[in-house]
């Protein structure tokens, strides 16, 4: 291995060799060309020093074109995907369809069946029927109507009353400020101030030298798990929807964080209607009703109390394999 490292570079130095003799001769033949031009007086000194000026500087500049030239044709395959997705046009328009201007109402699923499609073979819901009441009605102007075919919606009319927190939040690389402003177009200073106090991120957000004004980074690499967290729920305070998704928001958090995250999800968990995905079972024990899913179908409902005294029960079965594994984490730290 060694020696082909050696040969390898013993042809390299003769490669570089031979160019420099190449490009040796070829300078001396043009010093020869240029000075027989001037003994036969076919042209003057300044004209000679002017073409060979000429020559230098196109050989340099075909050079660096040439050194682009991977970075040209990276830089055109990037494009072609930026296009491509311009150019697509979805099934779903945004701009027709009834819009809602008020929604303060109950999620109902009735025998819903679900698979992701890049995996198919995997079920997610299997004939599942799950019921969060709200007590209140879907409003338009007036009529009302209790369901409505999501077909004969406004699609941004809709999203606009629902928020969601998930386990990696999505945040841009721009400030601190414009992140959370995302969440409601055209919010004051005032607004935005507020939404980050009750997402307790005001006071590490005032830490930054550039305080609201702090670029995140891409994807907010410039901040903590935690603090990226709470940037997206203040977001979703200042948006103010009615239903409010929640998909695993402290999962991926320590002890601490997780206790700050909770303190800011209970502030906007208040009068909205909540649908929450969750494995720590501590982030869900205060639920109006929690809904144990097994193979895609719904096996146990109901409140914490009520599940966790039918010993025999998978949501009791959950909750005692957590505690013992919490129990095993404090003994080995202790060890």
């Amino acid at each position: 291995m060694k020696k082909e490292k050696e040969k390898a570079k013993n042809e390299r130095k003769e490669e570089e060799e031979e160019e420099e003799e190449e490009e040796e001769c070829a300078a001396r033949r043009r010093r020869r060309y240029g000075s027989v031009l001037m003994e036969k007086e076919l042209s003057s000194f300044k004209s000679v020093i002017k073409s060979f000026m000429v020559l230098i500087i196109t050989a340099l500049a075909m050079g660096e074109t040439l050194a682009m030239a991977p970075d040209m044709l990276k830089g055109n395959q990037m494009a072609a995907s930026v296009f491509e997705v311009m150019d697509r046009r979805t099934s779903t328009r945004n701009d027709v369809g009834e819009v809602l201007l008020a929604v303060e109402g109950t999620i109902e699923l009735k025998n819903i069946h679900f698979r992701y499609p890049s995996r198919p073979d995997v079920v997610i819901f299997n004939d599942c029927n799950l019921r969060v009441p709200s007590g209140k009605t879907v409003s338009f102007p007036r009529t009302q109507w209790k369901r409505k075919d999501i077909k004969n919606l406004n699609l941004k009319s809709v999203r606009k009353h629902i928020g969601f927190v998930q386990q990696e939040p999505v945040l841009f690389a721009t400030s601190i400020y414009d992140n959370i402003l995302y969440g409601k177009e055209g919010a004051s200073d005032s607004e935005i101030v507020e939404a980050a106090k009750l997402a307790n991120a005001h006071s590490f957000i005032n830490g930054f030298p550039e305080g609201y004004s702090t670029k995140v980074g891409e994807r907010g690499v410039q901040l903590s798990g935690g603090q990226k967290q709470r940037i997206a729920i203040a977001r979703a305070i200042l948006k103010n929807p009615a239903i409010l998704l929640l998909d695993e928001a402290t999962s991926a958090l320590d002890a601490e964080s997780e206790r700050v995250i909770q303190q800011a999800l209970e502030k906007l968990m208040q009068n909205r209607t909540t649908v929450m995905v969750a494995h720590r079972l501590s982030t869900i024990r205060n639920a109006y009703q929690i809904s144990v899913v097994n193979d895609g179908k719904i096996v146990e409902q109901g409140t914490h109390s009520s599940l966790i005294e039918n010993k025999s029960g998978a949501y009791y079965k959950l909750v005692s394999l957590q505690q013992q594994n919490v129990h095993e984490n404090c003994i080995s730290m202790l060890i």
